[in-house]
């Protein structure tokens, strides 16, 4: 399977006079036999109504009148399905309309879970005697976000990096056993569980 990502325009054609993502949707080629499927990623927080025109040449396509497609938050949705011309490549280019007002006339397709970035950079730091980061880092790993995790057992350079943030605190580096976690860059030693953080990060 050819996987390929390409970086849209979006094409507004509705009315409404501004949409409150705040990341363009992105669309995904996957190439299967003779088959070329587009998919469109919603790497928002919010559901959003998704419809694709296509034109080109060396590929077939439904004739029916593009209908929007509900794109949940954080997920992967087909849009379109072109045959390809035996022995041909598929040229073609795309318009895309997307709407956070939501129809109830929209397809409900299959989709898939993605992770996206969360509105601020979440990196885990895990002290040698941590006593909540396991459950911490199991509620990321089940959540729609990306974060980074590094644990001072494996890299102890990482602990002499943030000593310095620590050197005016009333509790020192080695003393902490909640996870440290940055946030944007702003460092955190009071957060025990996911329901914090998402608390903290939603700041």
């Amino acid at each position: 399977m050819l996987k390929k990502l390409l970086f849209i325009f979006i094409f507004t054609i509705s009315c409404t006079p501004l949409f409150s993502q705040e990341r363009p949707i992105e669309i995904v080629e996957e190439a299967k036999a003779n088959r070329l499927f587009l998919y469109a990623l919603n790497k928002n927080e919010q559901d959003l109504d998704v419809s694709i025109t296509v034109e080109g040449t060396n590929f077939r396509q439904s004739k029916s009148v593009p209908r929007a497609v509900r794109v949940p938050a954080a997920s992967k949705v087909m849009l379109a399905n072109l045959i390809v011309d035996r022995g041909k490549k598929a040229h073609y280019t795309y318009e895309l309309n997307v709407s956070d007002s939501l129809s109830s006339r929209a397809l409900r397709k299959e989709f898939e879970p993605i992770k996206i970035e969360p509105r601020k950079r979440v990196i885990v730091y895990i002290p040698e005697n941590c006593s909540s980061c396991d459950s911490l880092v199991s509620g990321l790993d089940k959540s729609r976000y990306l974060y980074t995790s590094y644990r001072f057992s494996e890299k102890p350079d990482l602990k002499a990096q943030l000593a310095p943030a620590f050197a005016n605190a009333i509790v020192k580096i080695d003393s902490v056993t909640t996870p440290i976690i940055s946030l944007g860059g702003v460092l955190h030693i009071k957060i025990e569980d996911y329901d914090q953080l998402l608390e903290e990060m939603n700041k």
